[in-house]
């Protein structure tokens, strides 16, 4: 029923879903922020260790779509010109895995990507090296930050890398660490500087096909959701939800998760990223389910809670309406030219005064209330390519195409209750689009979902 559901609701894209004339207009914007004296240089993700599943690095798909590893993408200001360094074809793999695009390919690869030129990896040093005969060299631009794959958030990765270099058995560099340092090595009379910044600036503001993307990897982890909710009872264990959700998302193309299942019934919910996914429901508790796909490259942010035993108490249900209406309070003030400061302080001043009416039996509630007020992380991170995603979109006011989280949230810990719910938006021309609000949010349409438990 969810993949009929999900087809109903939304078109589907083509196999390619970006063309070399996006490829090409992404890499034109480089050029124009690299300026006519530099050249960039971006590296594409290795093959993954044992029997994982090939994803090409964001960056690299972002400005050539191609899914080859242990590749590289050379930009050359001066010239404008776009060449792709690949590995030979590598017969015996191909044979065994299937085909893997080469140099030997250099027509498809720039049919595929637009690029000017395609070599074999090795005569990347020699081109790297012509730019130094005659001085000054130009000025060369790597990402500096680490690769982002499967489930590759930046902030978790630099958190990752802080762990290796800790460890004195360890302190490995990242790959792109390494590629880093064997250029400056190699090539030491270039001057570099990071190109991050300005590729995370460009994928800050999404295309309308990459919000087509989202919106269907939103869709897509509603419906996980929402079967999940289904399957609800008290002894099922956490990961059988997370097992629900996950079909939906391979039975709609989705290879890979955006980021691991967080599934947490009762008090495991208030560890705020608790994915052991291990115990088992227990009557009369909230579960909480954060989760979502990475469907062609891109992904979402969707986060629901609801009662094990189907009914919320009174308690619970008024918290969660008052989460539900700061939500909407939100909502409704997103707009292109107005600050998510400005949208936080109009949505807190609506909903001061609903505190003290807040129906609930302990004064921690409220208390609970007033500090979900003053905090000011409820319009999250940016969502894209990775569910933190690159840019950051409250630092000037809101603009088309920007995607984001909201994320309204409560904390009691006297109680260690946590109660949050998270949708995923873009900003349009005239406000706002919320990609999942077909999915129940209201205590009572929740609990009209859980009704229908499969046996």
């Amino acid at each position: 029923m969810a993949r009929a559901l999900l087809f109903f609701l939304m078109p589907l894209l083509g196999a390619a879903d970006f063309g070399p004339s996006d490829f090409q207009a992404r890499r034109a914007q480089v050029f124009e922020r690299i300026g006519n004296r530099a050249v960039a240089v971006v590296q594409s993700a290795a093959l993954p260790e044992g029997f994982g599943v090939f994803r090409q690095a964001n960056d690299f798909y972002y400005l050539t779509g191609l899914e080859v590893p242990h590749s590289y993408l050379l930009l050359d200001g001066r010239t404008r010109r776009a060449t792709a360094f690949l590995p030979h074809r590598n017969v015996a793999r191909d044979n065994n895995q299937g085909k893997t695009l080469a140099p030997e390919d250099a027509d498809e690869v720039k049919k595929v990507s637009g690029v000017d030129g395609v070599f074999g990896v090795e005569a990347l040093a020699a081109q790297l090296a012509s730019m130094q005969i005659r001085l000054p060299a130009p000025m060369v631009y790597v990402p500096a930050s680490p690769l982002q794959g499967v489930m590759g958030s930046r902030d978790e990765l630099l958190k990752a890398s802080a762990e290796v270099a800790s460890d004195p058995w360890d302190g490995r560099p990242s790959r792109s660490a390494q590629f880093l340092s064997l250029l400056k090595t190699r090539f030491p009379s270039f001057e570099y500087r990071d190109l991050s910044p300005i590729l995370d600036e460009l994928r800050l503001v999404k295309s309308a096909r990459e919000i087509e993307l989202i919106r269907q990897a939103s869709k897509i982890a509603a419906l996980g959701l929402m079967d999940a909710m289904r399957i609800t009872s008290e002894g099922v264990f956490e990961y059988e939800l997370d097992a629900a959700a996950r079909r939906v998302f391979l039975a709609n193309g989705a290879k890979y998760e955006g980021y691991p299942s967080i599934t947490a019934g009762g008090t495991n919910a208030f560890m705020g990223h608790y994915m052991s996914n291990s115990a088992r429901l227990k009557d009369g508790d909230l579960v909480l389910m954060d989760y979502a796909p990475d469907y062609r490259y891109y992904t979402s942010d969707v986060t629901r809670m609801w009662p094990v035993n189907g009914k919320y108490t009174k308690d619970q249900r008024a918290l969660c309406e008052f989460i539900l209406a700061y939500r909407n309070a939100l909502l409704k003030r997103i707009r292109p030219g107005i600050t998510a400061d400005e949208v936080m302080d109009g949505a807190r001043e609506e909903m001061a005064p609903l505190v003290k009416a807040l129906a609930v039996s302990k004064e921690i509630y409220r208390e609970g209330a007033r500090g979900m007020l003053a905090f000011r992380g409820h319009l999250s991170h940016s969502v894209g390519m990775t569910v933190h995603d690159v840019g950051d979109y409250r630092k000037a006011p809101l603009a088309v195409g920007q995607v984001f989280s909201i994320d309204p949230m409560m904390w009691i810990p006297e109680e260690r209750l946590y109660v949050r719910m998270e949708d995923v938006v873009t900003v349009t021309a005239t406000g706002v689009e919320n990609f999942t609000d077909f999915m129940p949010a209201r205590p009572d349409d929740i609990e009209k979902l859980i009704k229908e438990r499969t046996k």
